[in-house]
């Protein structure tokens, strides 16, 4: 069984939930383009904010869609309770343990789907009751573990009863036909999908990815245990400049949250914080967000 059939949808795709990306108007777009579209939380700070995303999600699209909750989210208790009473059909989860919510999100009828980087912790996931695991190698943008997806995939489908759904290094057809040779039954897209013309981000954003090679991103945070793939510049130089130093785990924390911000609303291409993944080397022109799943999904 692939994800389009577990999920009722067109393409085996999810759209990842991205920090003030993955807005409801976005995600309906990528629904209605035959994915899953995500409403991400990271960038929501307060909880009825996913609420008003949610409808406005449901005044564009009636095909299925999900909420991912960034675990760290002050509000995230919130945000689950919004979900349930909203009827959303599947959430995802990242940065945390979803345990304590598992049992009221099950009992509400969603599908849900943890993000994790290494086979452990998809097993603990599998005990908890989740319906399928995301797993995310490091060649993802955002917040990243240590194993590649060429990796993680196998040994997860290996580990598990339940769906794998691969993320991490995909970008077009060759990679997606590559994962469901590895055992998984969709993907999770990101960085392709930051070229869309739907995508909510700047335009000089979009032009840094345009422009990116595959060896222009840098992984910060790696001293400090909160490791973020990001496109190189005069943020990221800071950011380790800093972190060498000895900062405090929460002060590189926030100054990359407040570096994205500037990157997506103001096009700050110098201090802003550019997540991108290294398949930014394979994004070459702005496109639909139909054209890019019917390219990627074309056979």
């Amino acid at each position: 069984m692939r994800l389009n059939e577990m999920l009722g949808i067109r393409y085996p795709i999810i759209q990842g939930g991205m920090a003030n990306i993955a807005t409801g108007a976005f995600a309906a777009a990528c629904s209605e383009a035959g994915a899953l579209g995500l409403i991400g939380t990271g960038g929501i700070r307060e909880a009825e904010g996913l609420r008003k995303e949610i409808h406005t999600l449901r005044e564009r699209t009636s095909k299925p869609f999900g909420v991912n909750l960034m675990l760290m989210n002050p509000e995230t208790e919130k945000m689950v309770q919004i979900c349930i009473e909203e009827k959303v059909p599947v959430v995802t989860t990242g940065a945390g343990n979803p345990g304590i919510y598992m049992e009221a999100l099950k009992e509400a009828g969603i599908k849900v789907f943890p993000v994790v980087a290494a086979p452990i912790l998809a097993e603990r996931m599998e005990k908890l009751g989740a319906d399928g695991i995301i797993v995310e190698g490091t060649e993802s943008g955002g917040h990243v573990g240590e194993m590649t997806t060429m990796t993680l995939v196998p040994q997860t489908v290996d580990s598990v009863d339940i769906p794998v759904i691969a993320a991490g290094g995909i970008a077009d057809r060759r990679q997606l036909k590559a994962v469901f040779t590895l055992g998984a039954i969709g993907a999770q897209i990101g960085t392709i999908l930051l070229s869309a013309e739907e995508c909510p981000i700047h335009e000089n954003y979009k032009e840094a990815i345009l422009k990116a090679k595959g060896s222009d991103t840098v992984v910060t945070g790696r001293i400090a245990g909160v490791p973020v793939r990001i496109l190189k510049n005069a943020m990221s130089r800071e950011y380790l400049r800093l972190e060498k130093e000895g900062a405090e785990k929460m002060e590189l924390e926030k100054f990359t949250l407040g570096s994205l911000r500037k990157a997506v609303f103001e096009g700050d291409t110098k201090m802003g914080s550019l997540m991108a993944g290294q398949t930014c080397g394979q994004v070459k022109r702005i496109r639909s967000v139909k054209e890019i799943l019917a390219e990627l999904c074309e056979e």
